[in-house]
């Protein structure tokens, strides 16, 4: 065992009859968070012999539960320090629980592809001695002190179950259930004696069951509620509609009197904890601040000829895109108007608008998985050919989910280009909360103009629309505007960006 090791365990408080509580580091900004934030000591006991268990650990600020991977030890493995224990797919990305301890992997307690294990909860076991592995063979996670908590969508008014939570019935309930316990359901309104209320007066269905019902054409007046005071939840909506009775209608029983249901006209796929996160993050966005749009049509004439200059002299040592150049002209006017570098703060009851001094440009990549914003950080400090070469390192760990938090959290200003498709000619983004402003990119046109020489007539200028989002708490429409016109400036004007 190295020196590291024995003064980590040294470090950690022991109690006995009983476990300890793991050591939790506080969150951080590190892509590999060490297994000591994730240990609790316990003793021998009449079943089992002095153990560790590990627990499901915080590998982002912003993560309360994560979904297990590919685990890269197996039970009877030794643990050393710096060696990756598993994978665990996190609000943000997939992402390697690099291990800080040393021992022999004994239980695995959340085999891979399990969802939604919440922070501090037990995931495996480790022993110091390998003789003890198979004495754990019959270990759970009861054993281990059980789940510190209900999962997310047990949870009703925390703002992470509002993030994540899936329907009560999109699990378990889609099976079928037996016929006997759909038949209850069409007599119970026949012999309740409650007064009669129309169907959208009835303050015991949920909004969400009402919705389905619609959908699947199930009568809720024929359904009866499992949850308080009998209210109809999503559940028993499924089981009605899976059982075929509570239609209501002659046309419904066709299809259960043939034996054969109908086919599913949709495919429900499950939103990854990432896609739950982007959902919330932008939906917030757009209801607390008030975006305006201001677009521009700008001419890259100039841009074009001096990259195509650029990359004839570089030898093969880089190639550098437009959107390099577009990265540095934004960096460039946000210096000039530094109002849309900014973001709008509370905390602690304080309001403040913070101005940035340095420009660090998120630059939005699509992912198998959803819209990832890495960062280009000091903008105005980096010469093109870095930031051609930091965008696509970026990008490509960007789409391998490899991305540390520190590497797409903190940005400044976010750029959002779509020009590699022709078919868009503009576009409005929304804005990355908390920055104040997001520039959208849209595609390079062949645009007639009139010709300057004596001839008259008509030249070819290479044009796009530039369409920049701002929140109005921060950027006034005047300053969006300057903002525009600095941006207008410099792309028109490549050199600008030297100086």
């Amino acid at each position: 065992m190295s020196a590291a090791a024995v003064l980590a365990r040294a470090s950690r408080g022991v109690a006995r009859n009983g476990a300890l509580s793991g050591f939790r580091a506080q969150q951080t900004y590190s892509q590999r968070i060490p297994a000591l934030s994730a240990l609790a000591r316990y003793y021998a006991s009449g079943k089992f012999p002095d153990h560790s268990i590990i627990s499901m650990p915080a590998l982002s600020p912003t993560m309360t539960s994560g979904n297990i991977g590919a685990w890269q030890k197996k039970p009877g493995d030794t643990l050393t320090a710096g060696e990756v224990l598993v994978e665990i797919e996190t609000d943000k990305a997939q992402m390697d629980f690099e291990f800080q301890d040393e021992g022999v992997l004994a239980k695995i307690l959340r085999d891979s592809g399990e969802k939604d294990v919440g922070i501090g909860n037990p995931i495996a076991v480790m022993v110091e001695d390998a003789a003890d592995v198979e004495k754990f063979a019959d270990f759970t996670i009861e054993d281990a002190g059980g789940d510190k908590g209900k999962p997310a969508e047990d949870k009703k008014g925390g703002q992470e179950a509002a993030e994540s939570s899936e329907p009560p019935a999109s699990g378990s309930g889609t099976a079928p259930p037996a016929a006997e316990e759909s038949k209850p359901a069409a007599q119970e309104t026949e012999s309740s004696g409650e007064k009669l209320q129309t169907v959208l007066d009835r303050e015991s269905v949920s909004p969400a069951a009402k919705k389905l019902a619609l959908e699947k054409g199930v009568a809720i007046s024929k359904v009866k509620g499992t949850g308080p005071n009998g209210a109809v939840s999503v559940k028993d909506v499924e089981k009605a509609a899976s059982s075929g009775g509570a239609a209501g209608g002659a046309g419904a029983a066709v299809p259960a009197a043939a034996g054969a249901p109908a086919a599913a006209t949709y495919e429900d796929i499950p939103a990854s904890s990432m896609r739950k996160t982007i959902a919330s993050r932008l939906q917030q966005s757009m209801n607390q601040n008030p975006h305006y749009f201001v677009a521009s049509t700008i001419s890259v004439g100039k841009l074009m000829k001096l990259r195509q200059a650029l990359n004839a002299q570089a030898d093969g040592k880089y190639k550098l895109s437009v959107n390099d150049f577009l990265i540095k002209a934004v960096a460039c006017a946000a210096r000039k108007v530094p109002a849309a570098n900014s973001s709008w703060r509370e905390d602690g009851g304080n309001v403040m608008i913070r101005q940035h001094n340095a420009v660090d440009v998120s630059v939005a990549v699509a992912t198998p998985v959803g819209l990832m914003t890495p960062i280009v950080k000091n903008v105005m400090g980096t010469g093109l050919e870095s930031i051609s070469s930091q965008i696509k390192e970026l990008g490509k760990r960007a789409r391998d989910g490899k991305l540390k938090p520190e590497e797409y959290q903190g940005g400044t200003i976010t750029i959002s280009n779509m020009g590699m498709n022709d078919a868009i000619d503009r576009f409005t983004a929304v804005i990355n909360p908390p920055q104040a402003c997001i520039i959208a990119v849209g595609a390079v046109k062949k645009v007639a103009i009139p010709s300057e020489t004596e001839d008259g007539g008509v030249e070819w200028d290479d044009q796009m629309v530039i369409t920049g989002s701002f929140d109005h708490k921060v950027v006034d429409g005047a300053v969006g505007g300057e903002f525009m016109k600095e941006l207008k400036s410099v792309i028109e004007n490549p050199l600008n960006m030297v100086l």
